[in-house]
């Protein structure tokens, strides 16, 4: 049998691969021969049925044999660089043109009388039909054509046809001996196919149904492994006694003296973290809810119950500018109430630095508020109780841990703007308990969104400029800071040079993208804040980010590239002010599918909803755009598609849990392996 250590193997020794092919395959994340078995397809196309030619469809992907009636012709075309060769072809009912570009090898593989088999996009136009790039097999060979195909993702200079042909060497040299992960009586149980098999028909299935056997096994072995793991931390931790929080203290004492009426969301919120801190177990709570939706004014009222019962509260938020903003927030509330709060971040001056850490470790300072400044070693509390930290998503579950360890068991609350889907949240935090805000405040004003074209640009400037002249500040947002190969949406450093010196010469533009340095960022979000600068140029730096009230207008450019999560987290920059507030939504392409996703925008602001539609449109593999945060990065499993399964699976790892908590019967030797090793085939 092949064991765990041939599969650690370094790719190059596959064959096919070598010195030259391992850097692209490292591209792709594949460095040993595992990764290269387990770099599953994206999708499959079925080129096993051959249709006639007075059937094909314009836009279609079709699959013909025919017989080659011309030679290959060159064509010089009007654009630079570009040479088109055309072949024509028959079959029994018709004629058609099969169309390559920049191809000159192909010149000389075509006879004239033969029979090929030709796969690719078809466009009939004025009864012309004609194949564009198709790829192709001489007649009776089933190297490209005549079966299922898997396409998988690729990188520049690595053709399907070459990554088919090393995974396939790949599973060659493992010669089917696998050894299974999981154990018997769960395959039985939920009539799953061994692993040799998955692996095997995963990539080169025979018919669709073989696919979906090897599918459903990987999937279900994928997140089982992620509901064993998630559900053994939440048994640890109710396992350890926490601290108990003074049910003398009450957070309703100060809710009535708050200068607004919190919602009964906030309340309800309220109510299970008081049950929580006054219990004897360690919270460990995650705290939903949508942007604007009221989350910190919930963490500063649990905070001022962990100050009052005698502990110290760290407050962790991802940026400078938002733990700045957090310090302000803090104060407003609890300074009458002599609670004493302090700020520290890395640009803090040495000598104030200095004077926080011995504050803090001899108890003067109640709450800290930081960045990831505060789980340096330096930083040592005298009594830490209580800990919160803000978009979890930026903080690996590891930072979380190197702060608890500074208290004893402190009891943790971390919050999210980052809607998703409630069931979905009960699988994926199998650690934490949930909270969700599901309501917003009634001051917040609604945001006006408009999906538009590029047709519609001059007027949406005009309409920028308006408002500006008005005294409002605008932001906008680009997908990317440099022009991309493979990405042509518009950058900050492409439009920059128009709105700035252009369109909007006559305004103070500024611009702001991830690789700033962070006190960059903060000197112009500081000043974007103050009304210094009236547009704001950026990338999705903002998405969590400084309020700034008096910003009315986001202007989001090729929006079909982010992922409504996304979409929705940077329209809830602007309507937080007394100001009317509108999002304008810049789209390039007409498919359906962006048709669908730029409908869901303009017609509910529900964060809630717009996270299952973004599951339901784009699968969870994009669900928080161009970069996935805090869900789990899966292989192969879609959290959308395969919900089904995540059900199931999280029943089935609750009763193995239930019975063998740390998988000690002999029957789960795979599975505690499986989790010790955190792997999966």
């Amino acid at each position: 049998m092949i064991k765990l250590q041939e599969l650690e193997k370094d790719v190059k020794y596959v064959k096919g691969v070598g010195p030259n092919r391992v850097q692209l395959l490292n591209k792709l994340g594949i460095y040993t021969l595992k990764d290269l078995i387990t770099y599953y397809p994206r999708e499959y196309e079925d080129r096993g049925k051959t249709i006639k030619i007075y059937k094909l469809e314009d836009e279609t992907e079709s699959l013909i044999e025919a017989i080659t009636i011309s030679n290959v012709i060159e064509i010089h075309t009007k654009k630079r660089n570009m040479t088109m060769y055309k072949l024509t072809v028959k079959d029994d009912t018709g004629i058609c043109n099969i169309i390559w570009y920049n191809k000159s090898y192909l010149k000389t593989i075509f006879k004239i009388g033969h029979r090929y088999n030709f796969y690719g996009k078809v466009k009939i136009k004025n009864g012309n039909i004609e194949m564009i790039e198709p790829t192709f097999d001489i007649n009776g060979q089933n190297n490209n054509t005549g079966k299922i195909i898997p396409l998988y993702p690729l990188t520049w200079n690595l053709s399907q046809n070459t990554i088919r042909k090393i995974i396939k060497n790949g599973l060659d040299s493992i010669e089917d001996k696998l050894i299974e992960t999981l154990p018997d009586y769960i395959l039985k149980e939920n009539n799953l196919c061994d692993i040799n098999y998955a692996i095997k028909k995963i990539h080169f299935p025979e018919d669709f149904n073989e696919f979906k056997i090897a599918r459903n096994r990987l999937v279900f072995e994928e997140l089982l492994k992620m509901q064993l793991l998630l559900l053994s931390l939440k048994s640890n931790a109710t396992e350890i006694n926490g601290i108990q929080f003074s049910n003398k203290i009450k957070i309703n004492d100060i809710v009535d003296k708050l200068p607004f009426k919190l919602t009964n969301a906030q309340n309800r919120v309220l109510k299970e973290i008081e049950q929580n801190m006054e219990s004897t177990k360690t919270m460990n709570r995650l705290l939903q809810g949508d942007v604007g939706s009221g989350k910190t004014i919930v963490s500063i009222l649990a905070a001022y119950k962990a100050v009052k019962t005698g502990y110290q509260v760290a407050v962790m938020a991802p940026t400078s500018i938002l733990a700045t903003q957090h310090l302000e927030s803090f104060e407003n509330i609890l300074s009458e109430y002599g609670i004493r709060c302090k700020l520290l971040i890395g640009n803090t001056t040495a000598k104030n630095k200095q004077i926080i850490l011995d504050e803090l470790k001899e108890g003067k300072i109640d709450i800290i508020i930081g960045t990831h400044t505060l789980i340096e070693e330096k930083v040592q509390f005298k009594n830490l109780g209580f800990i919160v930290t803000d978009e979890q998503h930026r903080f690996g579950v590891k930072q979380r841990n190197i702060l608890s360890e500074k208290g004893n068991n402190p009891d943790v609350l971390v919050m999210s703007a980052t809607p998703i889907p409630r069931t979905l949240a009960l699988i994926l935090y199998g650690d934490l308990d949930i909270s969700i805000i599901d309501e917003l405040p009634p001051n917040r004003k609604k945001i006006e969104t408009y999906a538009v074209t590029k047709q519609l640009e001059d007027r949406i400037n005009i309409f920028i400029k308006k408002h500006i002249d008005e005294g409002r500040q605008a932001y906008i947002v680009c997908p990317l800071v440099e022009e991309n190969e493979d990405i042509k949406a518009e950058a900050v450093m492409s439009i920059i040079d128009k709105y700035k010196n252009d369109i909007f010469k006559d305004y103070k533009v500024e611009y702001i993208y991830g690789k700033m340095k962070q006190k960059e960022k903060d000197g112009i979000m500081e000043n974007f804040k103050n009304g210094k600068i009236d547009i704001l140029i950026s990338t999705t730096v903002i998405e969590v980010g400084v309020n700034v009230p008096n910003a009315s207008i986001m202007v989001i450019e090729s929006a079909q590239r982010f992922g409504l999560a996304t979409l929705h987290q940077l329209r809830g920059r602007v309507g937080r002010g007394e100001y009317k507030s509108y999002c304008i939504l810049k789209y390039e392409g007409n498919s359906e599918l962006i048709r669908k996703r730029m409908k869901v925008m303009t017609s509910t602001t529900d964060g809630f909803l717009i996270s299952e539609k973004d599951l339901e449109l784009r699968g969870a593999g994009d669900f928080f755009g161009t970069k996935q945060h805090g869900l789990p990065d899966f292989k192969i499993a879609n959290l959308f598609e395969d919900i089904t399964i995540l059900k199931k699976v999280q029943a089935i790892a609750t009763k193995i849990i239930n019975e063998d908590k740390f998988l000690e019967e002999e029957k789960n030797e795979k599975l505690k392996k499986m989790c010790e090793q955190k792997i999966l085939l």
